[in-house]
């Protein structure tokens, strides 16, 4: 018998076959069309020994390398690493008020994903800076994470010129191109048109980077019941579709060049018609995206701790934990907005993202699983104490009470007058106390007059990297 995946993989051969792909980009229908892809005006159309060939040519396990190299992360195999929140507009404060976020909010985050040891990787669009110069925003993003962050690096997305910019930061920070290419540092996300489409901006990110041999996330976003079929099986062989092809289109460009196959599917909501992030379909599409990608022997990003809640309540945590928990269980290899979305993407709450802290912490716990052996089972012990309930005062108890059970910073436990307010409370304290350990990492100057220089060519005020250098 056939598993899900093998007839998820027939059906998008078929797909491929006679439906086929819409690519908006001139130079992507070039590439195609130089290797033999058959074209009807801007639509591609895949054999399946032509699509497994080109994804054959990618490799398995992607290295990625940080300023301070504790941070270096591999992304593949059994490989597990948790990002930042990606692309939310607007900030949701305490008391569930919304407002556009700020360059002061982004760089406010980037510490404390810096503090947080379970996060090798930072930047990217961790909020959406309104105060910014547009055509300057994915730069000035990279600029704020890298003076601020001695991580593992996600960028944003933009024109040829815009990222050809980026990359030109990036071989600043390497030293040379080779450098640059042989020990990438640069992660970015492009995601599909669906269905089956991709868009003059994804595509000069996409090719700017495999140009330069930089990791990208390609990354579909179907949503079952409006751009995608209602059935979930529907929904994903579509999105394989998606994801396959420009895989296929990255390769034919730079062959060997990294890709990271993405999902962010998930269903809408029959009553309204809105996303539904939260949702366990969208779990789901997350196992299916780790499956898939280890069928095609690609890395795999997904997920996150999502919710569709519109504040921070029971509905954020139970969504987070359900989500974050499927990628994790499921072998995602890369999980971005592993902290603080709310409202299906549209913002992120820093106590949000305090509250993400823990649910990451409790499900690292849980796949920790338990050792057996003789330590961990004293039959003397067991023999000695017999029927009394005796073991808080025991040696072995006092041997293993700080690593055995997992103590929370935040949840409330025994008795408390006002577990709400101590909970608000204990958020507070953890983000003061996170915030009050950052210390700036030194950087090079000669590295930062070279990208400020790129920066002050492009039209950006000296003022305002002088702003983001002192916050």
């Amino acid at each position: 018998m056939k598993s899900n995946v093998q007839k998820i993989h027939e059906a998008t051969m078929r797909i491929l076959e006679r439906t086929g792909v819409k690519f908006h980009h001139p130079d992507a229908v070039k590439i195609l069309k130089e290797h033999n892809i058959r074209m009807d005006g801007d639509v591609a159309y895949f054999t399946e020994d032509e699509i497994m060939y080109w994804i054959h040519k990618a490799p398995a396990v992607i290295d990625l390398f940080a300023a301070d190299e504790k941070y270096n992360v591999m992304l593949g195999g059994c490989h597990c690493e948790t990002a930042t929140s990606s692309g939310s507009p607007q900030v949701c404060d305490e008391n569930g008020k919304k407002r556009n976020a700020t360059m002061e909010d982004y760089v406010k985050l980037t510490k404390i994903y810096e503090m947080n040891p379970n996060y090798k990787i930072n930047g990217g669009i961790i909020v959406f800076p309104s105060d910014t110069p547009i055509d300057s925003t994915a730069l000035l993003m990279h600029y704020m994470a890298y003076t601020h962050s001695n991580k593992t690096l996600m960028t944003g997305t933009g024109s040829y010129d815009e990222m050809e910019a980026l990359m030109q930061m990036g071989i600043a920070d390497a030293g040379s191109r080779d450098e640059f290419e042989k020990y990438p540092r640069l992660l970015t996300i492009i995601n599909v048109n669906t269905p089956l489409q991709l868009d003059k901006k994804m595509t000069e990110t996409l090719l700017t980077f495999v140009k330069y041999r930089q990791p990208v996330v390609i990354a579909s976003a179907a949503m079952a019941g409006t751009s995608s079929p209602i059935t979930l099986a529907g929904t994903i062989a579509l999105q394989n579709a998606e994801v396959l092809s420009t895989v296929a289109l990255a390769q034919m460009a730079a062959p060997g060049a990294p890709v990271i196959y993405g999902s962010q599917s998930t269903t809408a909501d029959p009553r309204n018609g809105s996303i539904a992030i939260g949702s366990p379909e969208g779990a789901l599409c997350y196992n299916y995206c780790a499956q898939l990608a280890k069928y095609y022997e690609l890395p795999s990003r997904a997920g996150g701790a999502l919710s569709d809640a519109k504040v921070v309540n029971a509905q954020a945590g139970y969504e987070s934990m359900m989500t974050y928990l499927a990628c994790r269980q499921s072998g995602v290899n890369l999980i971005v907005h592993g902290a603080g979305i709310l409202d299906s993407y549209t913002c992120v709450s820093f106590e949000k993202v305090m509250m993400d802290f823990e649910v990451m912490e409790y499900v690292n716990r849980y796949l920790m699983d338990i050792e057996v052996d003789e330590e961990s089972i004293p039959e003397e012990l067991i023999d000695e104490l017999g029927h009394e309930a005796g073991y808080l005062l025991s040696e072995h108890t006092l041997d293993h009470c700080h690593s055995e059970p997992l103590i929370p910073s935040l949840a409330v436990r025994g008795a408390s007058m006002d577990p709400k307010g101590q909970y608000e409370e204990n958020i507070k304290k953890q983000m003061d106390r996170l915030l009050d350990k950052y210390e700036k990492p030194q950087k090079d100057a000669a590295v930062l007059e070279k990208m400020r220089k790129i920066l002050l060519e492009r039209g950006v005020g000296e003022d305002l990297l002088n702003t983001i250098e002192a916050m």
